[in-house]
Parts: C-alpha cells; structure tokens; sequence
C-alpha cells in the first residue's frame, strides 16, 4: 500500500476498525460464524485484503472484538433494563420486556448468532454462560428488590430469562403486536402482579400503540391521536 497519499487517502483505502468490525458483524448474523472470512469481508468492503492488518493481527482477533461488542450491546442492554427504575415489579419486568421488543439495548440476530457459533466453539459457549450469568444475577437481583424470596426469585429469573431467549433460540417470527398483547400475561405469570393501566400506556406508547377500552393495546393509526 502506497503510504505516501495524504491521510484521507490512505483511510479510504484501508478502511477503519469499525468498518471491518462491522462488516464482520453483518456476515456473522447472515451467515453465521464461518462466513467471517478476511477474503470474504474484503469482497463486501472493497477493499484490499492487506488493509485488514492496519487494524487487527489474525482473524482470531477479529471473532474476539465480535464477542466483546456483543457483551457491550447485549449483555450490558440487558442489565440495564433490569437495572433500570421501576416502582413495582410489574413495572421492572415491563422495562426488560421493552429491551427485548425494541431491539436497540438487545439485538435478537446477534444473540441468535453468537449461540450457534457457541455451538461450534468451547472458547466462545463459555462466554455465553458467563453472559447467562451475569444477566440472570441482574434478574435475580432485580426481583430482590420488590421482597420476592430466594425460591421465588430463582424459579421467577429461570422462566423470565429462558422465556425470552427461547423466542430468540427458537427463531420465532412474531409480529410486534402480537408480542404487546401478550405482555399484560407474561408479566402476570413473571411478578404474579398486574401491570396497571397507566403502566400498560407508557409501555405501549413507544411502539405506536394504546390502550383499549378492554385493556388491551391498539395500534394506534397514523395521523390518529
């Protein structure tokens, strides 16, 4: 590479960290962990195969900077949202389910994509279940908060968290509305509470929806108050 261009030049030949990171990304949630290939990121880059090295030594080094933005992004979303106010419980497990649905503090592809490579790798599934952990401790310590006792916190954190990861786990493809008018029940079976109305209406409002005269959310039409 002709290090003698100007900066500018030399950064649009090469790239950025992030950029590759990112194209790794992209082919890992596509196509799983063995599409993330130097060759194959430098194709979809265009870029030159050797400006790869400007920013990462191996391919190794690479799959390690995937496994740490994943923790970054959803393992720290996740324990966020367990983590975040709440006066009730209902209210707590409303703000982990919304983590869940958004998926902007957890991206469900990544996840997906980070357990089958764990699958395929010791090294990596032991980065999973020290996740699994770390995130299941947040909910357990969530549920303390609200006076649930320690039989009830572990059967509680169990079927909350292999709940929602089975959606992932399972691949189920479900329309967002179909999730939120489930969520008055999984919450009723994860706290044993009722979410109140105005809780319902703060949780749905984000997602374009209200709540009905019957208590359960409504799409709420473009254009409509």
């Amino acid at each position: 590479m002709n290090t003698t261009l100007p900066p500018a030049k030399r950064l649009k030949e090469r790239g950025s960290r992030e950029l590759w990171l990112e194209a790794a990304y992209q082919a890992l949630v596509e196509g799983g962990v063995d599409s993330v290939r130097i060759q194959v990121l430098s194709d979809r880059l265009n870029l030159s195969r050797t400006s790869f090295y400007w920013f990462f030594q191996t391919r190794e080094e690479l799959l390690e900077a995937l496994l740490d933005r994943w923790e970054q992004t959803n393992t720290r979303g996740f324990i966020a949202a367990a983590e975040a106010y709440a006066e009730t419980p209902a209210e707590a497990a409303l703000n982990l389910l919304a983590c869940f649905i958004k998926g902007e503090q957890f991206d469900p592809r990544f996840e997906f994509a980070i357990r089958s490579w764990a699958l395929q790798s010791d090294d990596t599934m032991k980065r999973v279940e020290r996740a699994d952990e770390a995130r299941m401790e947040a909910l357990r310590s969530m549920l303390r908060r609200f006076g649930y006792n320690e039989s009830e916190t572990d059967v509680r954190t169990q079927t909350i968290y292999l709940a929602q990861i089975g959606y992932i786990s399972m691949q189920r493809n479900e329309s967002v509305g179909t999730r939120i008018r489930r969520v008055p029940t999984y919450v009723r079976i994860y706290t044993g509470t009722d979410a109140t109305a105005s809780e319902m209406a703060r949780f749905s409002a984000p997602f374009g929806y209200r709540i009905g005269d019957d208590g359960q959310p409504v799409q709420v039409k473009r254009g409509t108050g």
